[in-house]
C-alpha cells in the first residue's frame, strides 16, 4: 500500500470515529459542546497516537532502547495531561463541570488522572498497531525471501542440468567424430536444436508439455545416431499434450539415466518409455536393463538434481518411485498438471 493511500485510510478512519462520537454525544446532532469535547481533545489524543507510532517506537523501540522508550511514552502522556487541563480551563463550563445543573466541578487531579488514563489508552492502541504492522511486514519480507531463495535454488539446479547434459552429449559427438561417422553432422544439427530449446525455451518456470516431449524425442534421436541406429528405444505417448505445462528439463534426467547406466543395444529388452497424459495428471515411466559393466564411479547430479527440483517446485503434488533391481531399473513419476 502506498503512503498516500495509507494517509487517506488513516484520515478516513479517524474522521469516521470523531463524527460517530460527536453524533452520539449530541443525540444525533453536532453541537458546540460535542465539537469541543470530541474534536479538540480528540485531536490531542490522535496526536499522541502518531507521535508514539511514528517517532517514539521507530526510533527507540526498534533500536532496543527500551528504558528510554518507556520513559518517553510516560513523559509524553504526563505532559499531554497538563496540556489537556490547560485547554479544559478555557472551556471549563463544558469540560470541568458535571451533573445536570453543573453543580460539581472537577478538581485538577480528578481531570488529570482521567486524561492520563485516556492518553495511556491511545498509546496502547498505537503500540498494538505498530506491533501488528511490523508483524505483517516481517511476514511479507520472510515470504519474499523464501520465494527468492526458492527461485535461486531452482535456477542453480537448472544451471546444473545444462552443463551436465552438454558434457555427455559432446562426448557422444566426439565418439562419432573419432570414428569418422557420417552421422556426425546430423548429430551436431540435432544438438543445436536441443540447445536452442534449453537456452531459449526452458528459461520460464513452466513450458508447454508438447515442447518438453519434443525435446525428449530429439534427445532419443541423438542417442540413436550415437549408436548408429542400433539403440532400441520404445516410446509410447498417450493423451493430449496440448494446453498442459510442466517444469522444464525435469523428464530428461530419467531418459538420460537410462542411456547412461542401462543397456540400449538389446533388441529384446529396449529402453521402455511411457508417457500417459490425463486431464490433470502426467504419468512418466522409464524402464531399462541394468548395464553391469558400466560402473560410473563419478556419480552424477541427474536424479538427485531432479528430485530436489521436484521438491522445490511441486512440493507434495508429485510422486516419484524408483525400483533398482539387480537386472532391471524402473523410475515412475506422477505429476499434478494443475499444481
Amino acid at each position: 500500500m502506498t503512503k498516500t493511500r495509507q494517509i487517506f485510510l488513516h484520515a478516513a478512519v479517524w474522521a469516521s470515529i470523531l463524527l460517530f462520537f460527536m453524533l452520539m454525544s449530541g443525540n444525533g446532532q453536532i453541537s458546540y459542546k460535542s465539537v469541543v469535547l470530541i474534536v479538540y481533545f480528540g485531536l490531542i489524543n490522535i496526536a499522541l497516537f502518531y507521535i508514539n507510532y511514528l517517532v517514539i517506537l521507530p526510533k527507540l523501540l526498534n533500536n532496543k532502547k527500551y528504558l528510554l522508550c518507556g520513559l518517553s511514552i510516560a513523559g509524553l502522556v504526563l505532559i499531554a495531561g497538563i496540556f489537556k487541563y490547560g485547554l479544559a480551563t478555557i472551556f471549563s463550563d463544558i469540560v470541568l463541570v458535571r451533573g445536570e445543573k453543573k453543580q460539581y466541578h472537577l478538581t485538577f487531579w480528578d481531570y488529570y488522572l482521567s486524561a492520563i488514563f485516556i492518553g495511556c489508552f491511545f498509546m496502547f492502541l498505537s503500540t498494538a498497531l505498530k506491533f501488528m504492522v511490523d508483524w505483517f511486514v516481517n511476514e511479507k519480507i520472510k515470504a519474499n525471501l523464501e520465494n527468492e531463495k526458492l527461485s535461486a535454488e531452482l535456477a542453480f539446479l537448472k544451471s546444473q542440468v545444462n552443463p551436465h547434459f552438454l558434457f555427455n552429449t559432446l562426448n557422444n559427438i566426439y565418439s562419432l567424430a573419432y570414428q569418422q561417422s557420417d552421422k556426425t553432422p546430423a548429430a551436431i544439427l540435432k544438438l543445436s536444436e536441443i540447445m536452442r530449446y534449453m537456452l531459449y525455451e526452458s528459461n520460464e518456470d513452466m513450458v508447454e508439455l508438447s515442447k518438453e516431449i519434443r525435446y525428449l524425442e530429439n534427445y532419443i534421436e541423438l542417442q540413436r545416431l550415437r549408436f548408429k541406429n542400433q539403440a532400441y528405444v520404445s516410446l509410447h505417448i498417450s493423451g493430449d499434450a496440448d494446453n498442459h505445462k510442466i517444469m522444464p528439463l525435469v523428464l530428461i534426467s530419467f531418459v538420460e539415466n537410462a542411456f547412461k547406466h542401462g543397456v540400449a543395444t538389446d533388441e529384446h529388452h529396449p529402453i521402455d518409455i511411457h508417457i500417459v497424459i490425463e486431464p490433470d495428471k502426467l504419468i512418466f515411466k522409464v524402464s531399462n536393463r541394468v548395464n553391469k559393466l558400466n560402473k560410473d564411479e563419478t556419480g552424477g547430479i541427474g536424479l538427485l538434481n531432479v528430485r530436489k527440483r521436484l521438491d522445490l517446485f511441486y512440493h507434495k503434488h508429485y510422486n516419484l518411485e524408483i525400483n533398482n533391481h539387480p537386472d532391471h531399473y524402473t523410475s515412475e513419476l506422477s505429476l499434478d498438471l494443475k499444481a
